[in-house]
């Protein structure tokens, strides 16, 4: 089964910084990108970040260019957010995502997520 665990998120200060993990495993198709989105309370989920599979440049909402930056470890199977400057409406439940194809099928999975609060 896909699995995807994400860790690191807590309470800060606006200004502080986090780093997000989230631990892969257990696929058996395609990867073509993982990456996180984010949902705040009362708010529709909404993309933060992704990074190709097999090489490319990662993408970013406009919001977190020059504040977050994801990357992935050497042996692929965990990707990073870290997240400099936050601010109050960073707050939200980061939901870390893979995006692949089975055969010829589009696939994606969600992990649970970590919760990020920030506050003055």
């Amino acid at each position: 089964d896909v699995q995807l665990q994400a860790s690191g998120g807590g309470s800060v200060q606006a200004g502080a910084s986090l780093r997000l993990s989230c631990a892969a495993s257990g696929f058996t198709f395609a990867i073509v990108t993982m990456g996180w989105f984010r949902q705040a309370p009362g708010k529709e989920r909404e993309f933060v970040a992704d990074i190709p599979w097999n090489g490319g440049s990662a993408g970013y909402t406009d919001a977190m260019k020059g504040r977050f930056t994801i990357s992935r470890d050497n042996a692929g199977d965990t990707v990073f957010l870290q997240m400099n400057n936050l601010k109050l409406e960073d707050t939200a439940v980061y939901l870390c995502n893979v995006a692949g194809i089975s055969g010829r099928t589009p696939v994606q999975y969600w992990g649970k997520g970590t919760l990020v609060t920030v506050s003055s």
